[in-house]
């Protein structure tokens, strides 16, 4: 039997919400071993002067504990 835990992680980037997503993994992947998945949570833009700046996202990553 094993046990997942699961952990909510904010990343953004200027690129686009799939960089974001990647963000967050490349991060979280620094401390934390035997990433399974990912679930988008929310989905967010952050605007100026009428152009889209920067791609933010929740995630919510789940891990197996050893």
């Amino acid at each position: 039997m094993s046990v997942v835990k699961v952990v909510e992680i904010i990343a953004s980037s200027d690129k686009g919400f799939e960089d974001a997503v990647q963000n967050a993994v490349t991060q979280a992947a620094k401390t934390i071993k035997n990433i399974d998945s990912v679930y988008v949570k929310h989905a967010k833009c952050h605007v100026k002067d009428g152009r889209v700046i920067t791609y933010g996202v929740n995630c919510k990553i789940s891990f197996r504990v050893e």
